[in-house]
């Protein structure tokens, strides 16, 4: 009887485990999905529109913004009425709001629908990570952190190819791809289930204190990489432009791979947090990331702007999982939700700063490859202040894993 207990309860964490990374990719669609179609965009509305050169880029980068402002009160939410019951509404919003630019002719329109979209993103991604701290400990816990992140780059890499061959054809064809996720909603219903809180509480009464020192840590790693991360997918198009290359399905399948790269730093993320600790990874992913934006810099071929891509790509796949675990386990029961609405705001405010950082040292009078080349210095200090607590505690894992 025991057994049999263990097995089905087994069989119903793999199912919750599966939803909640299904849910999670849906944020990675929000984004990478129509990015390939923004020349698409500017091409459409650009000659009836004064604004279109601020509009067309906020139509795809809007719904960070909008993430960045409303996640605090989205884990505020999740605390308040209960992760599943947001998680539920959230999916059906994002679909009805994802699909909404289709179906509109008026860029402003176009404009606000996306960042209600970044709404309901935002309350996806905090429910979906509150879920899994509240249902799972220790390793287990970390090893679900590392599948979600795998499954967004996964997830990631396949819309990107798909938003891409399909901008092909029409710029609002890839809106129709954000119906898909109507498909989860039933799955949400059956298996995912909401913890009492009292439950909840006595699961962490050890860890009822929060760590802010390590939430500080955290969410300022997570805006700084962000930063950097957010730099390839959106400028490497305008450096494939000037290469001549401006066929959507190229530019989609570049930061595809991208994603894909980021899907096997991920992979390694367990195996390298454990030889290195998380200052080592920390150190590693800034390096890597430094790297590739100087190779993405001198790359003169769309072959070599790929070798910069998929080194970028495996620091990237390395930064939320280093950065969100020690910040989930910094929390308590009772905080969880706003601490992680916190860092999915930090998450998304480095998203829409990326471009903003690279304008401002455009500003200053850098092109755009000296601009990405003092963002890459900045990531190589960084590593090397990471590399420094590496040696200073070189077995230190006490952020990584669960008190």
């Amino acid at each position: 009887m025991m057994i049999e207990s263990t097995v089905s309860r087994q069989a119903m964490t793999r199912r919750e485990g599966l939803v909640l990374v299904l849910g999670s990719s849906l944020t990675i669609m929000g984004s990478v999905m129509v990015a390939p179609i923004l020349p698409k965009l500017g091409a459409e509305f650009g000659p009836f529109e004064p604004r279109a050169d601020v509009l067309v880029p906020l139509a795809i980068t809007g719904p960070a913004l909008a993430i960045a402002l409303f996640a605090p009160l989205a884990g505020w939410l999740a605390d308040r009425v209960g992760r599943k019951a947001l998680l539920i509404i959230a999916t059906l919003l994002y679909a009805l709001l994802g699909v909404l630019p289709a179906l509109l002719d008026d860029l402003r329109q176009i404009v606000g629908a996306r960042l209600l979209f970044g709404c309901a993103e935002a309350a996806i991604m905090t429910c979906c990570a509150a879920l899994i701290a509240d249902y799972w400990q220790g390793e287990e816990r970390m090893r679900l952190v590392n599948l979600q992140v795998v499954g967004i780059g996964l997830v990631g890499a396949l819309c990107f190819v798909a938003g891409g061959a399909l901008g092909e054809q029409s710029w609002r064809l890839p809106f129709y791809l954000y119906l898909l996720p109507l498909l989860l909603v039933p799955a949400m219903l059956r298996v995912l289930w909401e913890p009492p809180r009292r439950v909840a509480s006595s699961l962490q009464a050890d860890d009822e204190q929060v760590s802010i020192a390590r939430l500080v840590v955290g969410y300022l790693l997570i805006l700084a990489g962000m930063v950097l991360a957010v730099v390839v997918p959106v400028q490497s198009p305008l450096l494939l432009a000037g290469m001549g290359i401006t066929s959507s399905t190229l530019i989609g399948a570049c930061a595809g791979l991208g994603l894909l790269a980021s899907l096997g730093g991920s992979l390694t993320w367990p195996l390298l947090r454990r030889s290195l600790g998380i200052p080592g990874c920390n150190a590693l992913l800034l390096g890597l990331m430094a790297t590739g934006l100087w190779l993405l810099i001198q790359a003169q071929s769309y072959q070599a702007m790929l070798v910069a891509v998929v080194v970028h790509g495996l620091g990237v796949g390395l930064l939320v999982p280093n950065a969100m675990t020690p910040v989930m386990n910094a929390l308590s029961a009772s905080t969880r939700g706003r601490g992680l609405g916190g860092f999915t705001a930090c998450l998304y405010i480095g998203q829409f700063a990326s471009p903003l950082a690279v304008a401002t040292l455009m500003a200053l009078g850098y092109d755009l490859r000296g601009a990405i080349g003092w963002l890459a210095t900045a990531s190589l200090a960084g590593a090397a202040i990471w590399g420094v607590a590496a040696l200073l505690r070189p077995r230190d894992t006490a952020l990584a894993s669960h008190p």
